[in-house]
């Protein structure tokens, strides 16, 4: 009998990545958190069927909720499911882990954004961070690393 092992960092893997979010913010600090899904949405996770660009994280009551998600159903949900794509979902995280966030959102030019959704064995994870906007200039020094990053790259390869 052969065990399987484990490579690792393949327990995880990514199902879809906020990429406006890298874009428009400064992150300062991740979390994981677990999130309440129905089976239809697991479903659709499973066939690729979301997205995060819009998606924020609110903070009320002493919850987290991911507001904004996009996850669309797909066409074989029985008839009997009425399926909300744009439904907030509950994030599932420790109590100090939620009075940290709670404290730092508070701060002005905080917020929370969802950067990713993952799986992690059989679960499937949330990826938050703290975060502040960037302002336009930012943004455009942020391309011009970039692409000064890849130029040199090329350079460094011939």
């Amino acid at each position: 009998m052969v065990k399987k092992q484990k490579k690792s960092g393949q327990s995880s893997s990514t199902i879809v990545l906020n990429k406006k979010a890298r874009h428009d913010y400064h992150i300062d600090e991740r979390f994981e958190a677990g999130i309440a899904l129905s089976g239809w949405e697991l479903k659709s996770l499973r066939a690729g069927k979301v997205q995060l660009v819009d998606s924020y994280v609110l903070l009320k009551d002493g919850e987290a909720w991911l507001v904004g998600a996009n996850i669309t159903p797909l066409s074989t949900v029985s008839t009997h499911v009425v399926a909300d794509p744009q439904r907030d979902r509950k994030l599932l995280l420790h109590r100090k882990e939620l009075a940290k966030l709670f404290s730092i959102t508070q701060q002005k030019g905080q917020t929370c954004i969802c950067t990713a959704l993952y799986w992690k064995k059989h679960l499937v994870k949330c990826e938050i961070a703290i975060a502040r906007g960037k302002k336009d200039y930012d943004k455009r020094a942020a391309e011009k690393e970039k692409d000064w990053q890849k130029q040199k790259q090329r350079l460094m390869r011939h």
